[in-house]
């Protein structure tokens, strides 16, 4: 169930920018060029884990994660991609896409807590959403 009044958790706010509003979830970039991070987080409050939500926001979320994941592998030809809902320091139910590869400087071990995050600056946010975002909404307007 959609939340009118839906506030995004400050840790997410602070540590990312919001690229897109999909039909369940905000895409939101996480605010680290060393690898192409994003993240989906449901427009539901109160919600943990992806149990948690109904059953029909459960299905979407698996189709917005499956059509964010499938854009980004074909963008930026990555290795692996890695999705993962973790929620152990942030609380508000969220989706991590992150793609990898051989090259990235923690692979093969997961990124979280190896090295500090380096801010994108204006123009590889840029061109970022000039990659995406059309891709997107392509698929998002048919």
């Amino acid at each position: 169930m959609l939340m009118e009044n839906f506030q995004l958790n400050a840790m997410l706010s602070k540590d990312s920018i919001e690229l897109l509003e999909l039909p369940l979830c905000k895409l939101l970039l996480m605010n680290d060029n060393q690898y192409p991070w994003f993240v989906l987080v449901p427009k539901v409050n109160d919600v943990q884990d992806i149990y948690q939500l109904d059953w029909q926001d459960q299905q979407q979320l698996l189709n917005e994660s499956s059509m964010l994941s499938e854009i980004l592998m074909q963008k930026f030809q990555g290795k692996k991609m890695n999705v993962a809902a973790l929620g152990n320091i942030c609380p508000q139910l969220h989706l991590h896409h992150i793609v990898r590869f051989e090259e990235d400087k923690a692979w093969p071990k997961p990124i979280w807590g190896l090295f500090p995050m380096k801010p994108y600056n204006e123009a590889e946010i840029e061109k970022i959403k000039g990659m995406l975002l059309p891709a997107l909404k392509l698929i998002l307007d048919k």
